[in-house]
């Protein structure tokens, strides 16, 4: 049986990535499959360094659409926004190869099934990202209806009492 955990929306951006490294310390019998967004991923990226000296097998989804997709659907603005990083290279150049870790970068449904099938079974031993390129727009009904709801909440004025 699988266990899932998730971050509240908006709720800590960067959470993710030690998230995953601790969960793949305490349940090293088990592959822990990781879905992060870019931004989250640019505040502790260097937890990648820590998860391949103890040789963890996490896959890594990187869904890089460009920026802050939850912070948009609250409170649109420039700051959301993010410089785009070379992802893949970066988690190559902290490889520096020194264990097992394997890269690549999709950007349509045939390359993830691709990337996906690879991961799970010739890369099965190694720590696995896969950058997922995606259009800066693309979100769910479900984000944009919370994110309506919230930035109404987070706009009104504060109670003065």
């Amino acid at each position: 049986m699988g266990l899932y955990e998730q971050q509240m929306l908006y709720g800590s951006i960067g959470w993710s990535v030690g998230a995953t490294l601790g969960y793949a310390q305490a349940t090293q019998n088990k592959r822990v499959i990781a879905c992060i967004g870019d931004g989250s991923f640019q505040v502790t990226a260097q937890d990648v360094s820590t998860m391949l000296r103890c040789e963890e097998r996490t896959i890594i989804f990187l869904m890089n659409n460009g920026g802050y997709s939850t912070e948009v659907e609250i409170h649109d603005g420039p700051y959301n926004v993010i410089k785009n990083w070379n992802y893949t290279g970066l988690v190559d150049a902290i490889h520096n190869g020194e264990g097992k870790c394997w890269t690549t970068k999709v950007r349509y449904e045939e390359e993830l099934i691709k990337a996906i099938d690879i991961a799970t079974d010739e890369k099965k031993d190694c720590l696995c990202f896969i950058e997922v390129i995606l259009h800066k727009d693309d979100t769910s009904k479900e984000l944009l209806e919370f994110g309506t709801r919230f930035s109404a909440t987070n706009g009104r004025p504060l109670n003065q009492e």
